[in-house]
């Protein structure tokens, strides 16, 4: 903050208007420490250059100039006016103009006040201040002429208004409502996702995931939900067994586990608990009793549709689609042998997937956390002994030579055995593995290992 107000003294000291903006002056009004600045100014681009020593035009074209000092870098936009949104998000042509005339280009009352920090002034045309008073999102003019602008507004509206647990103006409603399948009309999937991925790790409300709950019900109340996560939707009236799940359809199950995640959890867990049942209703059916056989991996499949469709990274997409995955198996976990459960206990994610597992249950009406409990117990007690994956034994060749086996699934399943063993402090060193896998050389033994 000291860095963005010796610029601003820069500017004004240079004769020109310069002022905070938009995220940052909402926020310090609502008591919230802004993540970043950004300066509007009359200035011109050049005149920009020529005064902060160190400037990268990043966007020059459109009134835009990153100032670099103190290791910080910081957004500066000279007061414009915009002209024709032919791409649904960048105008095509820009006029510089008054502070005036660039409050009304904006999207929301809240982000559309500036704020000088030498007077200790809020400048507000568009009613900024009553707005946040009373906790509504209004558009700034024409709720459809901004929309129509940029169609991530939408999703934007929804965002803020979840976020700041505020209200909709009655026309802003409308309008998210009307316009809903434009959030997909010429605005990439990147931003979406990017859009999405806030409002999962939004967590301003008095609950860490509420606003993000809020906001999910909201998309689908507009019909935005519908247009963007088509597959979530179908969730909803989906019956589960009301011996297992008294609280209700699968849309509300997983809107309690989305809600009992604590502050800390990561994007990754946020997206897996919201997916981790997007699989039961193309998997239901009645026999017995209401099932959803083998709908992990239907909603490992719709995760990974859902997550490259919004061009999330590769990694990411791996990590959610393991823990959508492996949901559960933490219940099984209880019953295996002492070596495997370390290997589970070693996996990177592990955490994560107990994050995914508790959520599941809390979500669940009745819920019973004992194995949650049992298996954290183990998890302490394992890595008493054991805190990090140890170098393994024998490696493919090394069995390859013993057994006089070919390359193969074989070799694999043997290591996976011998690995758990190592783990369990069954087997200690290099020469108890070895003598362990040639005691393996008979048709029978081998067999036997395929088997477990």
């Amino acid at each position: 903050m000291p860095t963005s107000i010796e610029i601003i003294k820069k500017l004004q000291k240079a004769g020109f208007e310069a002022y905070w903006a938009g995220g940052c002056v909402r926020d310090i009004l609502l008591g919230i420490k802004p993540k970043d600045y950004d300066i509007v100014t009359s200035a011109k681009p050049e005149e920009i250059e020529d005064i902060l020593e160190h400037t990268i035009p990043v966007g020059k074209q459109f009134g835009v100039i990153l100032a670099v000092s103190n290791g910080h870098n910081f957004e500066i936009a000279t007061f414009r006016s915009d002209s024709g949104y032919s791409d649904g998000r960048r105008p095509d042509a820009v006029t510089f103009t008054s502070a005036r005339e660039d409050a009304f280009r904006r999207d929301f009352t809240i982000n559309g006040m500036f704020y000088d920090p030498l007077k200790d002034k809020v400048i507000d045309y568009v009613g900024g201040q009553q707005d946040l008073e009373a906790r509504l999102i209004r558009f700034i003019g024409d709720p459809h002429q901004r929309i129509l602008e940029d169609h991530l507004r939408v999703l934007r509206a929804i965002r803020f208004k979840n976020e700041f647990n505020f209200m909709y103006e009655p026309k802003t409603y409308e309008a998210l409502a009307k316009h809903a399948k434009l959030v997909i009309d010429k605005v990439a999937y990147e931003r979406i996702g990017t859009e999405l991925g806030k409002m999962l790790m939004s967590t301003n409300s008095p609950a860490p995931l509420e606003s993000a709950v809020r906001a999910l019900e909201d998309m689908e109340d507009t019909g935005v939900l519908k247009v963007i996560l088509p597959e979530l939707v179908k969730m909803k009236g989906i019956a589960q067994p009301h011996v297992f799940h008294k609280e209700g359809d699968v849309w509300t199950h997983t809107m309690m586990a989305l809600k009992s995640l604590s502050v800390s959890s990561s994007l990754a867990v946020r997206w897996a608990v919201l997916l981790h049942d997007v699989g039961k209703p193309e998997t239901f059916m009645l026999k017995e009793r209401i099932r959803f056989d083998r709908h992990v991996e239907s909603s490992k499949k719709i995760a990974v549709k859902i997550l490259e469709r919004l061009k999330y990274p590769r990694k990411f997409i791996e990590e959610v689609a393991w823990l959508v995955e492996h949901h559960m198996m933490v219940d099984p976990l209880l019953t295996m042998p002492t070596g495997r459960k370390i290997k589970w206990f070693l996996h990177p994610w592990f955490l994560k997937l107990m994050e995914v597992f508790k959520a599941d249950v809390q979500g669940t009406i009745p819920s019973d956390l004992s194995a949650y409990d049992k298996i954290f117990t183990l998890y302490r007690e394992s890595l008493k002994r054991i805190t990090k994956e140890p170098e393994p034994f024998l490696k493919g060749e090394d069995v390859i030579e013993i057994l006089k086996l070919k390359p193969g699934k074989l070799v694999g399943e043997i290591l996976n055995l011998l690995r758990e063993k190592q783990l369990a402090g069954e087997i200690k060193n290099k020469v108890q593995a070895r003598s362990w896998v040639a005691k393996l050389d008979s048709p029978k033994k081998k067999k036997r290992i395929t088997k477990k």
